[in-house]
């Protein structure tokens, strides 16, 4: 078993955080450092940015158009917007490193649902020159010990 790196910030907020390898945290907390502006303090929040860069990835390997990354708004966050063929797809990110609150997927439900178009209704009115149709998707991440991390993407998951 490989040597686990403890930085303290990361492992008194969060002790979970002590599965991740050495490397991995390095690797993390070098692209992860600062998120609008913020130093990153939470092995959660890195594992969310992690699932965000998955999920880009994805999707820009499928064939699609990165609009706008973690847009926010008073009334909350787009993860993801990007341009299918000319179909505005919403994105919804959700990372987890278990099972232990259900899928990653399972997070999404009616109120999240309802949230996401209202967010998307504002992005859009906030950028009059794009129009199309929409869509909204899920794209789930779960990072592993080892290897690249397992992604489901459910297109129109709502």
């Amino acid at each position: 078993m490989p040597h686990l790196y403890q930085p303290p910030a990361v492992v008194a907020r969060c002790p979970q955080a002590m599965w991740l390898s050495t490397d991995r945290i390095r690797r993390l907390a070098a692209t992860t450092a600062l998120i609008h502006g913020r130093r990153m303090t939470r092995a959660k929040d890195a594992v969310g940015a992690y699932g965000e860069r998955v999920a880009a990835r994805l999707l820009t390997t499928a064939g699609m158009r990165l609009l706008d990354r973690n847009w926010r708004c008073t009334a909350g966050e787009l993860d993801l917007v990007a341009l299918d063929g000319d179909t505005i797809v919403f994105c919804e990110v959700k990372a987890r490193r278990g099972d232990a609150f259900g899928s990653p997927v399972e997070a999404v439900g009616p109120t999240k649902a309802r949230r996401l178009r209202m967010l998307a209704s504002r992005w859009l009115a906030a950028h009059p020159h794009i129009h199309g149709p929409v869509r909204f998707d899920v794209v789930s991440v779960r990072p592993r010990r080892a290897g690249p991390a397992a992604v489901e993407h459910l297109r129109a998951a709502f």
